[in-house]
């Protein structure tokens, strides 16, 4: 009982919408001297323009480079000289910030958040220097078969789909990227409405929110509506096996990427496939492809499964790591244990472990304020109430085996696989 009430509810949860549109959640945590922030704005790499892509990324690099009110010196200085943290980046769906301070400077923190938000300056002479770091981190990018394997397999299952572009965008889009395209995307996008901001530990929650809406409420400024993705084509699996193999020369180590369609975030199948992805390859040493393909037969230097659920859709992917010359093994291996999964229902043993694996994580994640901040703007970004750590382990023990091979049967199809190979093809 103690362990359900540690875990964040309606009743510690201090969750209000500010006046433009700024939805702010706050809980407090009294054995901390510190706080964490983090939120979001609706804007992600998902509105670049298609010949621009890595705009979002490369701008959110550039954010606190500068602002009508401080330089790149004066932002630093006024972090470390209090021991804070703050941080900006992209994602598909959002521009994302982090941070930290002691509870005595989060307003301080928050000041510097709304001002790196409202009025970035984006220098040209920091521009340069993060388009030469973007473009060196793609170059190596490029050598590295795994994370290559996974830009060829989003590519390859996702197509014309926006979770087929590469987020981080190609040299050809950095190098075409100008400050006024940055200008452009920031009028456009950046405003409070949709905005979510999150603070967790030593502050009551309502003196957070009341420092949020002194800092934010005057931020009332119109963006371009948002476009809705949500009458997109759903996107489908291969109509028959697919196999792609992106060649990266003098590689000792093949990547191999094996998958399908999976289940966006908000789906009726979410929770079963993700406690049966847990069974797949992830639970101990990498669940039962990591037994077969390691353990057993020696082929993979790493093997596993994930599944990736975001808003509009989902990927459901085996990965491993092998020598060229193990390639086809290791495939075969894995495609048969796929169709063990999609044929014949996991054990209760194997369920009632995973279940209480998942149950007894919850609250180690939940040990600090970063990870509560982290939880806490899933609720939102998803719409899944405030309730739901505090129902979690019903959800989590309500799945039964049926609903595993339900959910498993839904997405994955052994004859409709996507293969992705990438590194020096050998045998």
């Amino acid at each position: 009982m103690n362990q359900h009430n540690s875990l964040p509810g309606p009743d510690d949860i201090l969750r209000e919408e500010l006046s433009n549109g700024i939805v702010v959640l706050a809980r407090a945590n009294f054995s901390s001297p510190s706080v964490a922030i983090s939120g979001y704005l609706p804007c992600g790499s998902i509105l670049d323009p298609v010949e621009k892509s890595g705009l979002c990324g490369f701008l959110s690099a550039c954010l606190m480079r500068g602002t009508s009110g401080h330089d790149f010196y004066q932002i630093y200085d006024q972090i470390e000289s209090s021991g804070a943290s703050l941080n900006f980046n992209a994602s598909t769906h959002s521009v994302l910030f982090s941070g930290r301070s002691l509870s005595e400077d989060l307003a301080m923190i928050l000041d510097l958040t709304a001002e790196v938000l409202k009025t970035p300056t984006f220098p040209e002479a920091h521009i340069e220097q993060i388009r030469s770091q973007i473009l060196t981190s793609l170059s190596i990018r490029d050598q590295n078969t795994q994370d290559m394997a996974e830009v060829v397999f989003d590519r390859e299952l996702f197509g014309t789909h926006p979770y087929g572009r590469d987020d981080a965008g190609s040299p050809e889009s950095i190098r075409s990227i100008t400050r006024d395209d940055m200008l452009r995307f920031h009028r456009d996008y950046f405003g409070p409405k949709g905005m979510v901001l999150c603070i967790v530990g030593g502050i009551e929650p309502t003196e957070a929110v009341q420092l949020v809406r002194n800092t934010f409420a005057s931020w009332t400024k119109e963006t371009v509506q948002l476009p809705s993705f949500q009458n997109l084509a759903s996107v489908q699996n291969p109509n028959k096996m697919k196999k792609v193999h992106l060649e990266i020369s003098e590689k000792n180590q093949l990547d191999l990427i094996i998958g399908c369609i999976g289940p966006e975030r908000n789906s009726p199948f979410y929770q079963a496939a993700r406690v049966g992805n847990c069974i797949l390859g992830q639970f101990g040493m990498m669940g039962r492809i990591g037994k077969i393909v390691r353990d057993d037969h020696g082929l993979a230097y790493y093997a596993g499964s994930n599944l990736n659920s975001s808003m509009l859709s989902g990927s459901w992917e085996v990965s491993a790591g092998v020598n060229p010359k193990n390639r086809k093994k290791a495939s075969d291996l894995i495609i048969s244990e796929l169709k063990r999964f999609v044929d014949s229902p996991v054990s209760l043993d194997e369920l009632e472990d995973v279940k209480s694996y998942y149950i007894g994580k919850l609250p180690l994640d939940l040990e600090n304020n970063a990870g509560v901040v982290y939880h806490l703007l899933n609720l939102e970004r998803y719409g899944l109430g405030l309730n739901y750590y505090r129902e979690h382990e019903t959800l989590i023990r309500s799945v039964t085996v049926e609903d595993v091979l339900s959910a498993a049967r839904n997405y994955i199809d052994p004859e409709r696989l996507l293969i992705v190979t990438s590194g020096t093809k050998n045998g």
